[in-house]
């Protein structure tokens, strides 16, 4: 997650068609049938090893690119969402992808709510 401080919107945009992609990876079998389909169905147990951490990551850079859109009010995300994305995605291997809907959907609502809470800090100091 680097700092681009001149473009966040690519920065959110990269973000969030990561975490899209990561999703669809995840839930609908369309990364098996292209795996399957080029002859590594071997790999396909495998995927969501590396699919949850790439949508938990992803996240993490939305929330950076949001922060840099909104002026840099509060603290930077950087560290804090990097080690809830390592939390995240150490939790949902260790409990073996049983809730991994609920957890996903939990990320993204976390992600929201942190977008309105920045946009709300934002205009609180506009005003000020």
């Amino acid at each position: 997650m680097t700092q681009n401080i001149k473009n966040p919107d690519r920065m959110l945009k990269w973000g969030l068609g990561g975490a899209v992609f990561a999703a669809l990876c995840c839930f609908t079998p369309l990364l098996v049938v292209v795996v399957a389909g080029v002859g590594l169905s071997a790999l396909t147990g495998w995927l969501d090893y590396a699919l949850f951490p790439l949508l938990f990551f992803c996240l993490a850079v939305v929330s950076q690119a949001l922060w840099l859109r909104a002026g840099k009010p509060g603290p930077a995300p950087k560290i804090w969402a990097s080690a809830i994305a390592a939390a995240l995605s150490i939790l949902i291997i260790w409990i073996e992808f049983r809730f991994a809907l609920r957890i996903t959907v939990g990320a993204f609502v976390a992600v929201g709510v942190y977008a309105l809470f920045i946009n709300k800090m934002k205009s609180k100091g506009a005003t000020q």
